[in-house]
């Protein structure tokens, strides 16, 4: 019988990988009272001047959208995130950033990124060049959405 090495199973490695870089970066965004689904929803609408469907954030982050729902009402008490009409289909909702919601992704995203910069610091540049194009190689064959600007 094949035994499975948990420690060399890609999938389980993956997980641990992105459990521990979540980790790291939990304690920037709690500052804002906000958790890691609730990131996903700031930085998925951070990225646009123009409104963003529910489903869209839900697509773009690969996150079950009941925990997409429940970090958007989050995000709205906070008075970071808004609820719009879509107009064309009453069921679909329409979120954007409210000012608040801006400033919060604006102050964040530069901790973010220097944090991420010092998780790969143990990286070479070669290195680095090398894990994105996996990354971008496996997103593609698994057939992500690709989240425009």
């Amino acid at each position: 019988m094949d035994r499975l090495d948990l420690l060399r199973f890609v999938p389980f490695r993956l997980n641990r990988l992105a459990a521990e870089f979540s980790n790291a970066l939990a304690a920037d965004y709690a500052r804002f009272g906000i958790d890691v689904p609730e990131w996903r929803v700031l930085a998925t609408l951070g990225q646009h001047d123009e409104p963003r469907s529910a489903n869209y954030v839900v697509r773009c982050t690969r996150t079950h959208k009941s925990r997409i729902s429940r970090a958007v009402s989050q995000l709205s008490e906070l008075g970071f995130v808004e609820r719009l009409d879509s107009g064309d289909d009453r069921r679909e909702i329409m979120l954007q950033l409210t000012p608040e919601g801006r400033a919060v992704y604006k102050e964040l995203t530069p901790l973010l990124l220097e944090r991420e910069r010092k998780l790969l610091s143990c990286l070479t540049a070669e290195q680095s060049t090398a894990l994105d194009d996996v990354l971008h190689t496996l997103e593609h064959s698994l057939n992500l959405v690709k989240c425009e600007r």
